[in-house]
């Protein structure tokens, strides 16, 4: 059997009115996600404590659709490194119903300085195993809108605290 080459992207956006500071500190809540991403009906914490490395989280609800006869979409992710300094996290999937065999995933969050500018910018890199009847472009795209999604719903949170 030949094993494919992984997928592997980048997917990044640009926030105008929050800090990197900021915005880290809402991705440091790693059992809350389903605060910030559109299409995550729900996120918790089975094991561990929020944010330390370790801790596992229970994600149901994805924009993936679950592999057949399967209700709902649903992961179990793992917190495996996390760096308040350089505003970088890093998380695995260890069981999904959404296709992924493997998945590794790292956000890091970098100031905004460039043009002299506020704000920040969410990198989302992300490797995976290719998916059974999935292009990477697609699963690109999906992570596309996620993350504007995201960004957006902290950017208001933040704009009315």
């Amino acid at each position: 059997m030949d094993s494919q080459p992984k997928w592997e992207s980048k997917v990044s956006t640009k926030l105008q009115k929050a800090s990197a500071d900021q915005i880290f500190s809402l991705f440091k809540d790693f059992f809350g996600l389903n605060k910030w991403f559109p299409s995550l009906s729900a996120s918790y914490g089975i094991h561990g404590e929020n944010g330390e490395v370790g801790c596992i989280r229970y994600c149901t609800g994805f924009s993936l659709p679950p592999e057949s006869g399967a209700p709902v979409s649903w992961s179990k992710e793992r917190l495996v490194a996390i760096n308040p300094i350089e505003r970088i996290l890093s998380y695995e999937i260890m069981d999904c119903n959404i296709g992924f065999k493997s998945y590794f995933s790292t956000v890091r969050i970098v100031p905004n300085e460039a043009d002299g500018q506020n704000g920040c910018v969410i990198e989302w890199f992300i490797t995976v195993d290719p998916v059974e009847g999935m292009r990477l472009e697609d699963l690109v795209k999906k992570y596309e809108v996620g993350l504007q999604g995201m960004a957006k719903n902290m950017e208001d949170a933040l704009a009315s605290s």
